[in-house]
C-alpha cells in the first residue's frame, strides 16, 4: 500500500542560500546533486538523512536568478519537519542566533511549532512530533543528534476543492482523515506523517516560480503498486502521465482536483545507487551518465561551496551572471556574451574547450525580444536601437567595472568573447569605450553602430571570425576594416561554418590566444 510522504520538491533562486540554510542551519545531509530529469542543465539537489531515506528527501530545482512565484490557490504552502518536542527551545534560540525571524512556538492540532522561513520565502515549519523517527539519522557538530531534523512531517495544501482533494489522498494514498481546525483538515498515513488541507477558496491565485512548492510525493512500495495506483486514477477519470524512470526511483504524476501536483514514487532503488553512503552528496551526475555531458554541466551547473568551505561570494550586479571558477585557475578571465535568445550559460562549455583553467564569466544580455534575451533591441532584422545600443554599452561597462572589484579580476588577463548579437555588442563597445576592452573575439558579427565615434582603438587586439558559409558573413569585412582605422590590432579568420559556432573555432581562438595573452608573471623566487 502506499505510505506516506517520500519526499517533497520546491523551487530555490539562489543555490548557495539555499545550501546554507538546509545544510548549514538546518543540518540535514546534501545527499544528492544532479542535473534535472526534465532538464538536464537545471541543476537538481536533494536533501535528507544520512541515506537519503524515503520520508526523508527535501529537493530543489534550482532556477538561478529565475522569477519569484507566488503561493496561493493550487499550490503546497507549507512543508513542516519533524523534531523531538523537547528541542523547539533549541531551534528558537539557533534560530535567533542565525539572525532569523522566528515565528512561535505555538500549537498546531496539539504539536508545538515554529514557523520560518527559507531564504526564497517558503514558509518551514519545525514541528515538534513523537509520531515520527528517523529512519537514518544525520547530525553534525554544531546539532546534537537529539535536536536533528527527523525526517518530513508534511505539508500544507492550498485547494479551493478541499472536498475532493481530501477523497482522492484517502482513496488513492492511503490517508485517512484525522482532526479539522477552523479552514484545515488534517489528515494522516499509516508512518504517522500528515497532509494539512486548507480551504483557501476565494484565495489569491498561486504562480510558479521560484520560492515556491512543485510539488510532494507519495511512496509506492515498487512497480506493480505504481501500476496499480495509475490504473486505479485512470478509471475515474484523473490525468495521471506515463511513468517515468527517474534513476533513484520510478514515478507517475497526477493533478489533483484542486490542480495541486502530486507524484507516487518507488522507495527503490534509492539513493544509494550511484553511491555509497560514505560519499552521499559529494558527486555532480548528469540523467544520462554520459561523461562528456557531465562534464558540460561541471560548467553551466552554479557552482557553491558547503558550510564552512572556502568559497566565491558571488555579488548581485546590473546584468545576470554566472562565474565559474575551475580547480586550478590560470588567471586568464573569460568574459562570455551569448548570442539572441541564449542565456548567460550558452558560452560556458565552448569557453571551458578554448581553455580549461580560465575563470569564465557569462553574462545576460538584458534587451528581451519576445522574452528572450538580447543585448540591444532592434526594430528589424537589420535595423538596430542606436540610442539602446549605447545606453546598454555603458551599463556593461558599469558592470564590468563592478565586476573587477566584487571578483578580483585583473583587467590585463580578461578576454572577452562574444558570439553573434553578443559579439555585435562588443564591436560596438570597442568604439563607444575603447579603454575597457583589450582583447576581444568576436564571432559572426558585424558592426551595428551608424555612425561611431572616431576613437583611438590601439589598445584593442580583436579576433574576428567569420563563417564561409554564413549569410552574415559579408558583412563581416566591413567590421573589420572599422576597428582596423580606429587602430585596432585585428586578425579576421575564416572556418568551414555557417552562423552556428563551430568546433573549427576552437583551434583558431587558441592559437590566437598563446599570441594575444600575456603571460602571468613569475612566482616569487621563480625568477624574472
Amino acid at each position: 500500500m502506499v505510505a506516506g510522504i517520500h519526499h517533497v520538491t520546491l523551487i530555490t533562486r539562489k543555490v548557495q542560500a539555499n545550501v546554507d540554510f538546509y545544510v548549514g542551519f538546518l543540518g540535514m545531509r546534501l545527499v544528492k546533486r544532479a542535473g534535472g530529469f526534465e532538464d538536464a542543465t537545471q541543476l537538481h539537489l536533494l536533501y535528507g538523512d544520512a541515506k537519503g531515506s524515503p520520508g526523508s528527501l527535501v529537493t530543489f530545482l534550482v532556477w538561478e536568478d529565475g522569477s519569484p512565484g507566488r503561493a496561493g490557490v493550487g499550490q503546497v504552502g507549507e512543508i513542516s519537519l519533524g523534531i523531538d518536542p523537547m528541542s523547539i527551545g533549541f531551534w528558537l534560540t539557533r534560530a535567533l542566533s542565525a539572525g532569523l525571524k522566528p515565528e512561535g512556538p505555538f500549537e498546531e492540532f496539539g504539536e508545538p511549532v515554529l514557523r520560518l522561513k527559507d531564504p526564497d520565502g517558503i514558509i518551514v515549519k519545525l514541528v515538534g512530533t513523537n509520531a515520527l523517527q528517523a529512519a537514518a539519522p544525520w547530525t553534525n557538530d554544531t546539532i546534537p543528534q537529539e535536536h536533528a531534523i527527523r525526517r518530513i512531517r508534511g505539508a500544507t495544501l492550498f485547494s479551493e476543492t478541499p472536498d475532493e482533494t481530501r477523497e482522492l489522498l484517502v482513496n488513492h494514498f492511503d490517508y485517512r482523515p484525522q482532526a479539522t481546525n477552523g479552514a484545515i483538515s488534517r489528515l494522516v498515513s499509516e508512518p504517522g506523517d500528515i497532509i494539512d488541507i486548507r480551504d483557501a477558496r476565494g484565495f489569491w491565485a498561486s504562480a510558479p516560480g521560484t520560492g515556491t512548492v512543485d510539488h510532494v510525493a507519495f511512496r509506492a512500495a515498487d512497480d506493480a503498486e505504481l501500476q496499480s495506483v495509475r490504473t486505479a486514477l485512470q478509471a475515474v477519470n484523473s490525468w495521471p502521465t506515463a511513468m517515468h524512470d527517474r534513476k533513484y526511483f520510478r514515478s507517475l504524476y497526477v493533478r489533483e482536483p484542486g490542480r495541486i501536483l502530486f507524484e507516487l514514487a518507488t522507495d527503490a532503488p534509492g539513493m544509494l545507487v550511484d553511491e555509497d553512503e560514505t560519499t552521499l552528496g559529494t558527486r555532480l551526475f548528469s540523467p544520462d551518465d554520459k561523461p562528456e555531458r557531465q562534464a558540460e554541466l561541471e560548467v553551466i551547473l552554479p557552482q557553491f561551496s558547503m558550510p564552512g568551505d572556502p568559497r566565491v561570494i558571488y555579488r548581485d550586479l546590473p546584468f545576470i551572471h554566472r562565474f565559474f571558477t575551475p580547480q586550478q585557475p590560470n588567471g586568464n578571465i573569460f568574459v562570455l556574451l551569448h548570442g539572441s535568445g541564449a542565456n548567460e550559460t550558452a558560452m560556458l562549455p565552448i569557453a571551458h574547450k578554448i581553455d580549461a583553467h580560465a575563470t569564465l564569466l557569462g553574462v545576460r544580455g538584458r534587451a528581451l525580444e519576445e522574452g528572450a534575451p538580447r543585448w540591444f533591441r532592434r526594430n528589424g532584422p537589420m535595423s538596430f536601437d542606436q540610442d539602446d545600443i549605447v545606453s546598454e554599452a555603458e551599463a556593461f561597462a558599469a558592470f564590468i567595472d563592478g565586476a573587477i572589484h566584487a571578483y578580483g579580476l585583473d583587467p590585463e588577463r580578461m578576454v572577452y568573447i562574444g558570439y553573434s548579437n553578443g559579439a555585435n555588442l562588443l564591436g560596438a563597445m570597442l568604439s563607444l569605450h575603447p579603454q575597457l576592452i583589450r582583447r576581444a573575439v568576436l564571432l559572426r558579427s558585424m558592426a551595428v553602430l551608424t555612425d561611431p565615434p572616431a576613437v583611438d582603438m590601439s589598445t584593442a587586439d580583436v579576433l574576428v571570425i567569420a563563417g564561409e558559409k554564413d549569410l552574415y558573413g559579408p558583412y563581416t569585412q566591413p567590421l573589420a576594416e572599422r576597428l582596423q582605422n580606429g587602430r585596432a590590432k585585428v586578425e579576421l579568420a575564416t572556418v568551414p561554418a555557417g552562423h552556428e559556432l563551430d568546433d573549427a573555432d576552437l583551434p583558431v581562438i587558441q592559437r590566437w590566444l598563446k599570441q594575444s595573452v600575456c603571460p602571468l608573471p613569475p612566482k616569487r623566487g621563480e625568477g624574472t
